[in-house]
């Protein structure tokens, strides 16, 4: 499978902490690859890395072979990478509708308007609504709604799950794997190891800014060792 987005040996630093210290990991095109492990072990960081808030200190970022280490955020979200914040932040002042089309980069094909409530047929009564006014689960939906109006190539999500109930979980992990299924590669950091293994193919685990395993879902799921040691399951 093509490579979408490649990372190698990545270092970054924040002050003269070490915090990434060497981490190299891959997505594939129409592949779906998550990043697990406790809080502080660097997975928030790895993201902030790739899209350019954080400047590494070394290491390559490649977007379907581009080098984009160490560029700004804009250039990078123009190369065709999109963020889901941990958080969601989206507009609160705006509605549903100005939310989604104040980030719209058209593409032939891509993804507009009409699609992404297609995806989350949940907001289409909620378009008129401020972003203040809507529940957790349709503030995720529509950050990664908003996040789909840029069309890119590749979409990262900063645990998408926290705060959700259980039910919202479950309907986002389903739009993910139609994401997925629709050719886009996906990083998906998360600590509901339920969701990620559902939607990912592969899995990286992180503890202090290393990756201390890699491979299928199955093979996470075979080795309690590593399950019980760095995830605490």
């Amino acid at each position: 499978m093509t490579a979408a987005l490649e990372v190698h040996d990545l270092h970054a630093y924040y002050g003269e902490s070490h915090v990434l210290q060497g981490v190299s990991l891959d997505a594939a095109e129409s592949e779906c690859v998550a990043i697990l492990g406790r809080n502080g072990a660097g997975k928030t960081t790895t993201i902030s890395s790739i899209v350019g808030f954080v400047r590494p200190r070394s290491g390559s970022v490649r977007l379907r072979g581009a080098e984009i280490a160490g560029l700004s955020p804009h250039r990078i979200a123009r190369a065709g990478l999109s963020l889901v914040p941990q958080g969601r932040r989206v507009f609160a002042d705006l509605s549903v509708r100005e939310n989604l089309q104040l980030t719209a980069h058209a593409r032939r094909d891509g993804w507009d308007l009409e699609r992404v409530l297609a995806l989350f047929p949940a907001l289409v009564r909620r378009l008129d609504a401020f972003g203040d006014q809507l529940s957790g689960g349709e503030q995720q939906m529509l950050a990664i709604g908003r996040a789909l109006m840029r069309n890119p190539r590749v979409l990262l999500l900063d645990e998408p799950s926290e705060g959700l109930a259980p039910k919202i979980v479950d309907e986002v992990g389903e739009a993910l794997v139609r994401l997925r299924e629709s050719g886009i590669a996906l990083l998906l950091v998360e600590q509901n190891l339920a969701l990620a293994t559902r939607v990912a193919q592969r899995v990286y685990v992180m503890n202090k800014g290393t990756i201390v395993f890699s491979g299928t879902a199955a093979d996470l799921a075979g080795s309690r060792e590593i399950e019980a040691r760095y995830l605490g399951v």
